[in-house]
């Protein structure tokens, strides 16, 4: 089906300002464990809203999409977090820090990160949604690449079935069908699945919203609410709500998320009063769940008496605007038309009818086919980006311990194994290099692999593998390393896959870091 532009435009535009307008309704009440009567805005806002972070890192996002179009990569995105983002706290500091010590995603995401399945990367999954809107496919994987960068685990699985549910959200306006095909992108057996379903039935059940607010948050218990408190300190409500692992707070919240959207019956006002009445992440479970409704509805049909009080504004609190670089928009107008931009480029001219009666035109999924498809084929503006070899299904599955390098030509997998530490005992690395299907040529490359002083490869420094072009064949190989005559903290390896009779070749790093005495 074709999505036009002045529809496109439409929910693009409610997308950015429900998540405005949850943003800063919830502000105030993040961080409690409590059931919240809240009913509007709480704020003085006769001199706009007050700065939220729950809308502008995604601004961020965007100015990395205009520069570095669909080619953009939680690598890419990764620099720009390290450039850009302000805040040290929680999984945004330890993402950084990892990076800063050569970490690459996704292992910036997972490694020593105890936020990892926190909330700080769902509330960025509508840039995803806008740019590949009635594609939650296409959505979903950039979601993925986003998600990595500063979370692991049920953390990205929050994103990814946001950005589906978003995106699919352009296209089809049924409130349970639209949670379906969210939840076809993720595991059945995730947390973020049983809190979703927990809140449907809660609704189904005829719960009250406090009644359903506890079953949700005991599925999977979080820790939002008691952040900062002592534990002698931290209210149980009389033993119903039970004390969480510190940082697990994603799949509580997405089900509180989905709670306001069900208990509001369709009345927008309602429905973010009541995400942000089950307490936690407030902020980030009316925002997520005001662009939802913003997309579904589009700006045109927003409540007036939401909107009017936040003039068009948008104020941001996370952004580095000083080293230049990054432009930040001032409205949700001015967001929405560098979307509108930055579109027909993302997509190509395959998707996006530049040339069509009224502006461009999107051809997006039919209601049909929305959900996950079964073999999770890509579309052909991704192949290069994406060797067919891996789908998103296997993207999900892969552990946090395998970084990926792309190029036009071949994907370069790393696989750390359990770990990335080592210790007097050998240590192995396994590479595997996997075939464009864009180029549809049987290949050879060279791996060749280089350590510092007094660290030894015991089985080789150089393979060569045949790349074949068959459906999820791949070229592989184990670096086998001794480190018992080296003295070092960490050991950087350098590995260079270079194609035969071809000029492209990849530099690769791996980082091993020396286990820790327990």
């Amino acid at each position: 089906m074709k999505l036009d532009f002045a529809t496109y435009k439409d929910k693009v535009m409610g997308c950015w300002a429900g998540k405005n307008i949850g943003g800063v309704l919830g502000a105030p009440f993040e961080c409690h464990r409590q059931m919240n009567n809240v009913e509007f805005y709480t704020q003085d806002l006769s001199n706009g809203p007050p700065p939220n972070d729950d809308l502008d890192l995604q601004l961020i996002w965007l100015s990395a999409v205009e520069r570095y179009g669909r080619q953009v990569n939680a690598s890419i995105l990764g620099e720009y977090w390290l450039s850009y983002v302000i805040p040290n706290w929680a999984e945004y500091g330890i993402a950084k820090s990892n990076m800063v010590a050569g970490l690459a995603p996704p292992l910036s995401g997972h490694f020593l990160n105890g936020y990892k399945d926190s909330c700080g990367c769902f509330i960025r999954s509508e840039i995803w949604a806008c740019l590949a809107p009635g594609r939650p496919e296409i959505a979903a994987r950039y979601a993925y690449e986003d998600g990595i960068v500063d979370h692991s685990g049920e953390g990205v699985y929050g994103e990814i079935f946001c950005a589906a549910l978003q995106s699919a959200a352009f296209v089809e306006s049924d409130t349970r069908k639209l949670i379906d095909i969210g939840l076809s992108y993720i595991p059945e057996d995730s947390a973020v699945t049983r809190c979703v379903r927990m809140a449907v039935k809660c609704y189904d059940d005829k719960l009250p919203l406090a009644d359903a607010r506890k079953k949700i948050h005991n599925t999977a218990p979080g820790t939002f609410g008691l952040l900062g408190r002592r534990i002698a300190d931290m209210p149980t409500e009389n033993g119903t709500m039970e004390l969480g692992a510190s940082g697990f707070d994603c799949p509580e919240n997405i089900g509180f998320t989905i709670a306001g959207w069900l208990y509001g019956e369709g009345d927008f006002g309602k429905a973010l009063c009541a995400a942000v009445n089950c307490g936690e992440d407030t902020d980030c479970t009316a925002a997520t769940l005001g662009a939802i409704m913003g997309i579904v509805s589009g700006a045109s049909k927003l409540p007036e008496k939401w909107t009017a009080p936040l003039n068009d504004k948008i104020a941001t609190m996370c952004i580095n605007r000083t080293s230049g670089g990054i432009f930040v928009p001032d409205t949700v107008t001015q967001l929405t038309d560098r979307v509108l931009r930055v579109t027909p480029a993302f997509l190509g001219a395959d998707m996006c009818d530049l040339f069509a009666e009224g502006g461009y035109t999107i051809d997006c999924l039919d209601a049909d086919k929305l959900n996950c498809p079964v073999d999770d084929f890509l579309p052909r503006h991704l192949a290069n980006e994406w060797p067919r070899g891996i789908t998103l299904k296997e993207l999900i599955a892969l552990d946090p311990h395998v970084v990926r390098h792309v190029s036009p030509t071949h994907t370069v997998l790393v696989d750390y194994g359990d770990d990335i530490y080592f210790d007097d005992e050998p240590r192995q690395i396994k590479i595997s290099v996997i075939n464009s299907d864009i180029m549809k040529q049987q290949m050879w490359c060279t791996v060749k692999a280089y350590v510092p002083e007094n660290v030894y490869l015991t089985r080789g420094d150089q393979f060569k593998l045949q790349l074949n072009t068959l459906y999820g064949d791949k070229g592989e190989t184990v670096l086998e390393i001794d480190a018992s005559d080296y003295s070092g903290a960490e050991i950087e390896i350098l590995i260079d896959v270079s194609l035969v009779g071809r000029h492209t070749s990849t530099p690769v790093k791996a980082l091993l870091l020396r286990r820790p005495v327990e």
